[in-house]
Parts: structure tokens; sequence; C-alpha cells
């Protein structure tokens, strides 16, 4: 009789608790989400780097000391605008020399043109005063472009980068002084598989989002496509171009380009409901039990991922009711307590708009 008692006392409180998670346990508040539908688009997702409208690297074709350095580093620069001055004493005094030249060969020519014209002189002694003029004007010429060659200007307007270049550095031919980009616009080339070439229209409407930015989405246009395609990759070379008025896109950011081609609603839950364990995904699905819930661990087929939402290929069906969040506290056959909190009764609406 003793022994039969203290089975009794031992295991007299085993019984489960009306609405309990499990012997002696509690049912585990969790927010609910419904299986609906959700706009989804299908996009190509491709990565390039970005550059600028055009860009260059600014040298010199001569050795020659810098005199004048005439921009600051980052600056915007006009088209036409001195950027750099060599030391330019010997084509200052060739061009002295030339231009001497020059006004010698016109006084001998309109002194011999008159005498010629008058019956004085032959003609062909004219002629050849007339030449030498022109071998003096075409002297000028060459001096005052290699005048030129000391005064280093904008190509195009654009912003200059960081430069070292001081005054009394001597620069070689090919050396860099400093590199010159047009960020009005920047463009974006990258490759894509040949396929969606009936996707790829010049003029179509592109996104895309830098690293730096990752939350931040700049839209632009595929302004041109290459004339070939790879043969060995049987891809072709795109080029989109993004407004960039603020200058915020740098060349050589790496740019993550979404092309949308097309759309459709699918069944989908927010992420927050998806638990990953190796390639399988699972959900865990509300069912009724009694008068209470208890949450069913649910294999799952997954497809894209979308705006916080992914999509249901397979294992759940519209309007089902799964744990919204939190699932790494909730076990398979666990008794739950839904709860009106984040992702609760909500999420299903969210989903389904």
């Amino acid at each position: 009789m003793l022994v039969g008692g203290g089975i009794k006392l031992a295991f007299g409180d085993a019984k489960p608790k009306a609405g309990g998670g499990g012997p002696g346990g509690r049912a585990a508040a969790v927010s609910q989400t419904q299986v609906a539908d959700h706009a989804f688009v299908d996009r190509i997702e491709v990565l390039g780097a970005a550059k600028g409208r055009q860009a260059v690297t600014i040298t010199s074709n001569t050795t020659e000391l810098v005199t004048a350095v005439r921009f600051q580093d980052g600056q915007q620069v006009a088209k036409g605008q001195v950027l750099v001055e060599l030391k330019a004493n010997e084509q200052d005094a060739g061009l002295i020399e030339a231009r001497a030249r020059l006004a010698q060969a016109e006084r001998d020519y309109k002194r011999w043109s008159e005498l010629a014209e008058r019956g004085v002189a032959p003609r062909a002694t004219a002629e050849q005063y007339l030449s030498a003029l022109e071998t003096a004007r075409a002297s000028v010429a060459a001096a005052d472009s290699r005048k030129l060659d000391r005064v280093i200007r904008a190509p195009f307007s654009g912003v200059v980068g960081l430069t070292d270049v001081a005054p009394g550095t001597l620069i070689q031919p090919g050396a860099k002084i400093v590199s010159l980009d047009d960020l009005s616009t920047v463009r974006v080339d990258f490759n894509i598989p040949d396929r969606y070439l009936p996707v790829l229209a010049e003029g179509a409407p592109i996104a895309a989002k830098p690293d730096a930015w990752p939350n931040e989405s700049f839209n632009g246009r595929i302004a041109q496509l290459d004339s070939r395609i790879d043969p060995a990759t049987r891809a072709i070379v795109a080029r989109a171009e993004f407004p960039n008025p603020a200058g915020r896109i740098k060349p050589g950011m790496l740019m993550r380009v979404t092309i949308a081609h097309g759309g459709r609603q699918a069944p989908a839950v927010p992420e927050a409901a998806i638990q990953f364990e190796a390639d399988q995904a699972y959900a865990f699905v509300i069912d009724r039990k009694g008068e209470g819930s208890v949450a069913r661990k649910q294999p799952i087929q997954v497809g894209v991922t979308q705006d916080g939402f992914v999509e249901i290929l397979g294992g759940l069906k519209p309007g089902e009711r799964i744990v919204a969040d939190g699932l790494n506290r909730i076990q398979n056959g666990q008794a739950v307590r839904v709860g009106g909190g984040k992702g609760g009764a909500n999420a299903g609406q969210q989903a389904a708009r």
C-alpha cells in the first residue's frame, strides 16, 4: 500500500494542463500571418562597374617643368579651362622669332609685288617672295602650336581627381597629371546572356543599386547594345546610363543592375516566417487541436524573394495560417497561443495587398 501510494504521488501531477505546451509547459505566444497572393516582378540581375560619361587621364606629350597648376583637387572645370602650364621660355622665343620673320616676309612681298605690277621687277621674283611669305606664316603656326603644347587644358567639362603635381615637377611624356571625369551622367556596362535579347531594348528603363547605398535605387535607361555577341560566353555587352546630378555615383563603383521584364501573382509569406535548414525551407503551420492550437513544422518549396516576401511554390496553400516570426523558439507539435503582435493578423492582409 505504501509503495502504491508512493507511485501515485510521484505521477499524480504528470497530467498536462489544458492549453499547455507539453508536459508541465505553457503554450508559446506567437504572431501569425496567412499565405496570400503577392505581386512579383520577373527581374534580371547582373553586376557592372560605373564610369563617367567621358573619362580621361590628363598627361603631357613632352618632358618639361611645371610652372603653374590652375586647379584644385576635386574641382569642377569647364571645357578648355587651363589646368597646367609648363615652362615655355624657348617656345616663347621661337614664336617671337617666327612672327618677326613673318612681318619681314610681308614687307618684302608687298614691295616686290608693287614693283612687279609696275613692270619694274619680274613677276617670278614677286612669286618667290609670296612663297617665302606663306612659309613664314606656316612657321608662326608651328611655333604657336609648340607654345600651346606647354599649356594643358581640359578637353571637356568635368571633375578633376587628386594630383601630386606641383610647380617645379618635371613631367615626362605619358605621365599622369590628373584624372578628369564627366559625372553628370554615369555609364554602367554589363554582360547579359543573349537569351534575354528580346527584353533588352534601347531606351528601356533600368534600375541599379550601388553597394555603397544598398537601400537606394538609381533609375536610368539602356542606352546601347553592343553590335556583337561573344561566341565564347554567348553574352552581349549592354550599356546603361544613369543621371547623376549630385555626383554620388563614382567611377569604379560596383552597381547591381536590375531589369524588369514582366510580373505575376503568386502565393507568398513574409521572409521572417520562413526557416532554412541546409537547403530545405520550413514554415510552422498553425493547426487547431481541441480548444487550442499547435505549430506543425511543414517543409516547403520557395521561389524568389522580393520586397520582404518569399514566393511559395509548394507545401503551403493560400489562406493557411503560419507562425509569422520567432521560429527559433518553436518546436514541431508545440502548443501555441496566437497573439496580435508584429506580423500577426495584419500580416496576411498586407501580403494579400
